[in-house]
């Protein structure tokens, strides 16, 4: 008998971007925001300088590193690293999932870059990183945000490297410990793991990459939207909360109040703890079914934070499934990327509850026995 599950999660949002909010938000912390105020004024540029002091003290970045807000969300983050950076040497990428092809594809089409060797893997695997080459610029993603896989460390990664490492970091800042003296150029967005809206993006520069910048020219015009130096120097003020375009005031107070739950959660530590315990109840209930498995099917590669399923059902079967946990209000945004192969895919990074977590699994089962 297929019993239907008596509780439901409080909150059913499992979407992996936007992800979704943390426990106990409410619109009421967004009341200090200075809307109707200009981003140069006083108060704007204080919202903005605190964003970036806040994000260096809870990922613990380095001194000498910069960090900024830049347009676009992740995407443009990381467009406008690849932008201002490559073309200087030869360039290896990494390639598990759709975000990593498309900077391949951007590389070799847009920039036209020549000297280009990709590493690539299907859904759900790892490719061999061994032949990396650490005089190369590196460009990768971190964790595979389609695929559920994520790099198992940074060895791969020469410590006397000559190379610069571009890396995007979007679905594992704040949910996986990252070695910032092996990443040069890191992007994400708010929208992530902390659950801030869309639209913003962080861009985070080694000195090494900052000496790169002031030195090397790119041969391709570059638009405004991208420009990090002028006159050879880096345009410091964007890293100080001077921005290139406008930002949405209210979605940089949203941003503070998510850093500040992030805070009282335990911090990087905290929040990477909260993550790893979402894996473990769906690790849990996969273990026990026959009919559910992980995409990255080695657990030493397996994305703690978007999290890929596949489902021993044909995809019309997977859509019916998705489609009722949606209509009972019990899970929601948990179709796999329309790139990846057809499963399910749920957002397990810290500002998901476990309790919410445990209860969904109880409904996918029931949805699943429904469908047969």
């Amino acid at each position: 008998m297929n019993r239907k599950p008596s509780a439901k999660p409080r909150n059913p949002n499992f979407s992996s971007g936007p992800c979704s909010k943390y426990p106990g938000y409410n619109l009421e912390a967004l009341k200090d925001a200075p809307l109707g105020r200009s981003h140069r004024s006083e108060i704007g540029k204080s919202k903005l300088a605190e964003v970036i002091d806040k994000t260096k003290q809870l990922l613990k970045i380095p001194g000498g590193y910069r960090v900024g807000i830049v347009p676009a969300s992740d995407t443009g983050a990381f467009e406008m690293a690849m932008w201002n950076l490559l073309g200087d040497r030869p360039v290896d990428v990494i390639c598990f999932e759709f975000f990593g092809q498309t900077w391949a594809v951007d590389i070799q089409k847009q920039l036209k870059l020549k000297q280009v060797r990709l590493f690539s893997a299907a859904y759900g695997l790892l490719p061999d990183l061994s032949e990396v080459n650490s005089e190369h610029d590196l460009v990768f993603t971190w964790n595979g945000t389609t695929s559920g896989v994520k790099v198992p460390g940074a060895d791969f990664i020469h410590a006397e490297r000559t190379g610069l490492t571009l890396c995007d970091a979007t679905s594992a800042v704040f949910a996986m410990e990252l070695p910032w003296d092996k990443l040069d150029a890191t992007t994400f967005s708010w929208q992530k793991v902390l659950g801030g809206e869309a639209a913003h993006g962080m861009l985070i520069l080694s000195p090494r990459a900052v000496e790169r910048l002031e030195s090397y020219t790119p041969p391709w015009p570059m638009p405004k939207i991208f420009q990090l130096t002028k006159a050879g120097k880096l345009i410091g003020e964007i890293f100080e909360g001077s921005t290139i375009n406008t930002p949405s005031m209210l979605c940089t107070e949203d941003y503070l109040a998510a850093l500040n739950w992030a805070e009282s959660v335990g911090g990087i530590e905290g929040l990477i703890r909260r993550s790893e315990a979402n894996l473990k109840v769906v690790e849990a209930f996969v273990s026990g079914r026959e009919w559910l498995d992980f995409l990255a099917a080695d657990p030493t590669i397996r994305s703690n934070t978007s999290v890929c399923l596949t489902v021993d059902l044909p995809p019309e079967k997977i859509k019916q499934m998705v489609k009722l946990l949606e209509r009972e209000q019990a899970a929601y945004d948990i179709s796999s990327y329309r790139e990846a192969p057809y499963g399910l895919r749920f957002w397990c990074g810290a500002t998901v509850e476990k309790e919410d977590l445990e209860l969904a699994m109880t409904w996918l089962d029931w949805a699943y026995h429904g469908v047969q």
